[in-house]
């Protein structure tokens, strides 16, 4: 059980192996969402544009800012690529707000030795998924149609996006098995999500850390999510092959963030119940 438990592959595994539950509880997880709400799955939609439009007038307008010096960048291919950033961000923090309290609201599953605990947080990934999957299929419409064009280097996305979603089913199962103990996480994720937004460079060129102090550009080049924002923004809207440290970087992060947020959930799962 332990040497299995330490193999970087079993959390693949076993979320292959319980792919159909997985489904099942992230499709319930979106039709909860919306169950009730007279536009439904349209907030899909809407709810990260009016985000948009918001962030936009405040960054785009009345402080007019850009991501490239070039005088061809308009206002609306910089809100396109704080789409992209958005998005991106959007899909992490909406885990990290929704994960502390997924095992805590849901205490019947955790007295039935049987299920498979690990789940339901990582229901919460595929919910925020589908919300993502169709404001990325919107971007790169817009990109496309209103944009500079997509080329060959949009297939980078291809890989930024997974080790995003691998960072995300860790943080997930981390923050899911920690908030059974620790309730106050929940509380604190709102702000940690600000932060989060500000230190990934989704509505400034990540030019501008070149102006804080080292130490500072230290902490915020070690945030994954920043290497993901930027590199699916070169790539998608301004045809430039993203820096292959960074990929390999937001890789490596994916990899160990998921792994160890596994790790962390199957050694805290024994004592949930009685927490709970």
């Amino acid at each position: 059980m332990n040497s299995a438990l330490w193999n970087p592959v079993t959390p693949f595994v076993q979320l292959y192996r319980h792919r159909t539950l997985f489904r099942q509880f992230a499709r319930r997880a979106i039709e909860a969402r919306h169950r009730g709400s007279f536009l439904g799955l349209f907030w899909t939609v809407l709810a990260p544009m009016i985000s948009l439009a918001i962030y936009t007038f405040v960054f785009g307008f009345v402080f007019t800012g850009r991501f490239t010096p070039s005088q061809s960048e308009s206002t609306l291919d910089y809100a396109l690529g704080a789409f992209v950033g958005l998005i991106l961000f959007n899909f992490l923090s909406e885990v990290l707000s929704q994960s502390p309290l997924t095992i805590v609201v849901q205490p019947n599953f955790v007295k039935k030795v049987v299920f498979p605990l690990e789940v339901l947080p990582a229901s919460t990934v595929g919910s925020a998924a589908f919300s993502a999957g169709i404001s990325l299929a919107l971007a790169l419409t817009g990109i496309a149609l209103f944009g500079p064009g997509l080329d060959a280097h949009a297939f980078w996305i291809l890989a930024i996006v997974p080790p995003v979603a691998m960072i995300a089913f860790g943080c997930a199962w981390l923050f899911s098995a920690l908030g059974v103990f620790i309730r106050d996480i929940a509380s604190v994720m709102p702000f940690v999500s600000q932060v989060l937004m500000f230190m990934s460079a989704v509505f400034y060129p990540v030019t501008f850390l070149d102006k804080a102090p080292l130490w500072a550009q230290k902490i915020l080049f070690a945030n994954p999510l920043l290497h993901a924002v930027v590199s699916a923004r070169d790539a998608v809207l301004f045809h430039q092959s993203p820096a292959i440290p960074s990929v390999l970087y937001l890789w490596l992060c994916g990899v160990l963030v998921y792994f160890v947020g596994f790790l962390t959930f199957r050694k805290l799962r024994p004592a949930f119940a009685d927490v709970i």
